[in-house]
């Protein structure tokens, strides 16, 4: 009891407080999310994301050697398909000469030990800007996990480590492992989006892809139906133990800041790795303040992710790998 116990005797300078630290962010904590785009040249900044960028093949090349140097290990690749590829049925989706398809081979032919996972959602391909099929105005559940399940597949023929699936159909972790099995990509992973809520933050990642539901009669008007929401815990809990018993490898919480307490409630419930995903919003909110002056932009940076990690994340994907690898020097 105090006085003879006095917590801020692990306080008082720099170096004891180093050594007693217990959360401690590294290089191996980080999934990098790439977006890429057609073209030849092309690196674009995302206007509600700066510092962000879309890319071509040719400049993500260069971009996963920068990153392999920099000491980080794993990239989370999403696609931005033009119009006139896209459909109601995600058939791109499934073209082995994809721009997926040839952005994982991109990867592993420039960085053949960085780990590539993959965005599988058919928003990307989709006409109507929704995770799954749309028909009468619903979103078709086990329609849409065939579809994911031939989606990860090409993936997989094409190299990819894991495959991703984002959507948040119910079952789709079962239907795409037993097509990976079918196969013969039994080495082939699944990072399930588990606990995805239907949230306010995504919004600059729908513009850097394009990927927002479009506003016509008979298409829902948001992803209410099928994403989490905001509100429910132990749903989560359910959500991510189905996916842990269907085959999944990591789970993700996704948003990271809003969602701690859900990430921390997962941690405590399963047995493998439990990844967050650092959304666009967080990521430009911290931009935006830092640019006014109002936050010092690297502290809360770096406060945000040591408490999505002391939460319990194994992996954060997060748009400010780069920054944290050049501020740790």
């Amino acid at each position: 009891m105090y006085p003879l116990i006095r917590n801020r005797r692990l306080r008082q300078n720099e170096s004891i407080r180093r050594l007693v630290r217990e959360t401690i962010i590294t290089p191996d904590d980080f999934l990098v999310p790439l977006f890429v785009v057609e073209g030849k040249g092309i690196k674009e900044e995302i206007p509600s994301m700066p510092n962000y960028y879309r890319m071509s093949l040719d400049i993500l090349e260069n971009e996963v050697k920068d990153l392999w140097q920099m000491g980080l290990c794993a990239v989370l690749l999403f696609v931005k398909v033009p119009d006139n590829l896209k459909d109601n049925q995600g058939t791109e989706a499934l073209n082995p000469e994809g721009l997926m398809q040839r952005a994982i081979k991109t990867v592993k032919d420039s960085c053949p030990d960085m780990l590539v996972m993959t965005d599988v959602a058919l928003d990307p391909y989709s006409s109507y800007g929704h995770d799954g099929i749309v028909a009468e105005g619903q979103i078709l559940n086990d329609e849409t996990s065939e579809v994911l399940a031939e989606m990860s597949v090409s993936h997989a023929q094409a190299g990819a480590d894991f495959v991703a699936p984002s959507d948040m159909m119910d079952g789709r972790i079962l239907t795409i492992r037993e097509a990976l099995e079918d196969e013969g990509f039994q080495n082939t992973g699944i990072m399930s989006y588990s606990a995805k809520y239907a949230s306010a933050f995504y919004g600059p990642f729908r513009d850097a892809l394009d990927s927002a539901p479009v506003d016509i009669e008979n298409v829902p008007k948001d992803k209410k139906t099928y994403q989490m929401d905001p509100a429910n815990r132990f749903e989560a809990i359910r959500e991510t133990q189905m996916d842990v018993d269907e085959g999944a490898d990591i789970v993700m919480v996704k948003p990271g800041l809003a969602y701690l307490d859900i990430v921390r409630e997962i941690k405590n419930e399963v047995d493998v790795p439990v990844a967050v995903y650092q959304v666009s919003g967080e990521y430009a909110m911290l931009k935006a303040a830092a640019e006014k002056g109002w936050l010092d932009h690297d502290s809360v940076m770096m406060e945000q992710l040591i408490a999505i990690k002391r939460a319990g994340a194994n992996i954060i994907a997060s748009y400010f790998a780069k920054d944290v690898v050049r501020l740790m020097g």
